[in-house]
């Protein structure tokens, strides 16, 4: 079974772009279900009634690698804002991109700051799939972001996954938070009026 991690950032788009992140975030769980494959979302730092300035969705299922391609790029999204009554623009984005979160972490963790716990493994799978007590879900309690790691038999091994992958989630995250370059959105809005979009969603 396959899993492919997807970040998605509003970058430094206003309060629409949350709200345009967070249905994606619904779109692509409904995918997931749709294409037999589980979807777990984290979300970034201290999120607002709006919703999260990124998230990273990981996909697992024999489908996920197809299903995260249709997702990389430019997401644009077309509605009225609901923060800014009678605002002109209707445009909003969302930047989607593969990351690597099987890559050793720098990121350190406080063993306080994470609870771990056991539970039968689920989702996709079949037949084949992991039905002991050996799935592990961490939880950082300081930010609440929670993984799942289920794919190995042993509880242990799981453990260290889950422990690794939420490392570099707070890696990831961090740093995509933190990349608030104006040349960067220059470029990176130049790119948005050629309509470079990969998919439209009408909200």
């Amino acid at each position: 079974m396959s899993t492919v991690d997807l970040l998605l950032t509003s970058g430094n788009g206003p309060a629409e772009c949350r709200i345009a992140l967070m249905a994606l975030v619904g779109i692509i769980e409904a995918h997931g279900r749709r294409e037999g494959c589980s979807v777990e979302a984290a979300l970034g730092h201290a999120p607002d009634r709006h919703g999260a300035k990124s998230a990273v969705l990981s996909i697992e299922g024999q489908g996920a690698a197809a299903l995260a391609r249709q997702y990389c790029g430019t997401i644009k999204f077309v509605f009225k804002s609901p923060v800014r009554r009678g605002h002109k623009r209707q445009n909003w984005f969302v930047g989607v991109s593969e990351v690597d979160l099987t890559a050793p972490a720098a990121t350190s963790l406080d063993a306080a700051d994470v609870r771990f716990e056991t539970l039968r493994a689920g989702g996709p799978g079949g037949q084949h799939q992991n039905t002991t007590d050996s799935a592990v879900r961490a939880t950082h309690l300081p930010t609440g972001i929670v993984v799942t790691a289920r794919n190995e038999r042993s509880q242990h091994r799981n453990k260290a996954i889950a422990l690794g992958r939420l490392a570099a989630m707070l890696r990831v995250l961090a740093v995509r938070e933190a990349e608030t370059s104006k040349a960067e959105m220059f470029m990176a809005n130049k790119s948005l009026e050629r309509g470079n979009e990969v998919r439209v969603f009408r909200l």
